[in-house]
């Protein structure tokens, strides 16, 4: 089996909830706490491609962060969301699970089962 990483935040309950899906399941995921290591452009890019969506659609909404940049800014383009993500990490909808190229959102965490 390739290797499954998850995007976490502890502090997160459906990040936790995801975490222990996965465990149950037998899987030890590669653990990346994205608060503490923000992801670079170059790797958000690529789990937005992995994922199926653009930027916009991995903002976390109601996050201050979201208000005080103006990030609703339709004239935004998806380089310029993705570096407030990288600078801004909780903005960055979690869980985020990915396996072999990849990714789901778990939201609800069953969701992730899809990819595995």
């Amino acid at each position: 089996m390739s290797a499954i990483s998850i995007y976490h935040n502890p502090r997160c309950s459906k990040s936790r909830q995801t975490l222990a899906l996965l465990e149950q399941q037998g899987i030890k995921p590669e653990i990346i706490e994205y608060l503490k290591i923000p992801p670079t452009p170059n790797v958000l890019n690529t789990v937005l491609n992995q994922l199926g969506i653009n930027a916009r659609e991995l903002l976390r909404k109601g996050e201050a962060a979201y208000k005080e940049l103006n990030l609703a800014d339709k004239t935004l383009t998806n380089q310029q969301l993705i570096q407030a993500m990288c600078e801004h990490p909780k903005l960055i909808e979690r869980p985020i699970v990915i396996h072999n190229n990849k990714a789901k959102i778990g939201r609800p965490p069953e969701a992730v089962l899809e990819i595995i």
